[in-house]
């Protein structure tokens, strides 16, 4: 039973190949509402989504980003952004907004891969231009989504060797 509960956090795994399929708006709320869902450092919420599915678009973020060549051929793309003016732990804030994202991608079979943005002002600068962000609004990622060409077995990575007890 508990295996079955942490089955979606071990089954989560980076998937940057996708078939055609578009992602239904239903499912991109689902996403949305399970990234808000997020705990945040005095429930300050400092993230914001950009939700882009124009090829186009998709297109220049795959240039831009070298990491982000499978945005070419995803369903769409999630930017989680931040507003340190609104808190000074919104990396946290919106990392953990990130990672429910990414857990609910995959119980809905869907697959996903974060690129990391910040802290590289070169990919802020650019990404920012793309996208039309304005400072303070900081992006941390961009999260190709789609639905899976691709297969990778769940996984941990546990080691005992990263446990200590009680002290280092």
């Amino acid at each position: 039973m508990v295996r079955d509960l942490i089955n979606p956090i071990l089954s989560r795994r980076s998937i940057r190949k996708y078939t055609e399929e578009p992602i239904a708006d239903k499912e991109i709320k689902t996403l949305l509402e399970a990234a808000m869902a997020a705990p945040s450092a005095s429930n300050r919420k400092p993230w914001h989504f950009i939700v882009i599915s124009k090829k186009e678009t998709l297109n220049q973020l795959a240039e831009a980003h070298e990491h982000a060549k499978m945005l070419v051929e995803a369903a769409l793309c999630i930017s989680v952004c931040g507003d340190p003016d609104n808190s000074r732990y919104w990396v946290q804030d919106c990392s953990a907004a990130t990672e429910n994202l990414l857990l609910a991608v995959t119980a809905l079979g869907l697959g996903a891969v974060w690129c990391g943005v910040h802290p590289r002002p070169e990919r802020v600068s650019i990404i920012s231009k793309i996208l039309g962000i304005e400072a303070p609004i900081v992006p941390l990622n961009i999260i190709a989504i789609g639905h899976p060409a691709e297969e990778k077995e769940p996984r941990t990575q546990y080691d005992e060797n990263k446990v200590h007890r009680e002290k280092w």
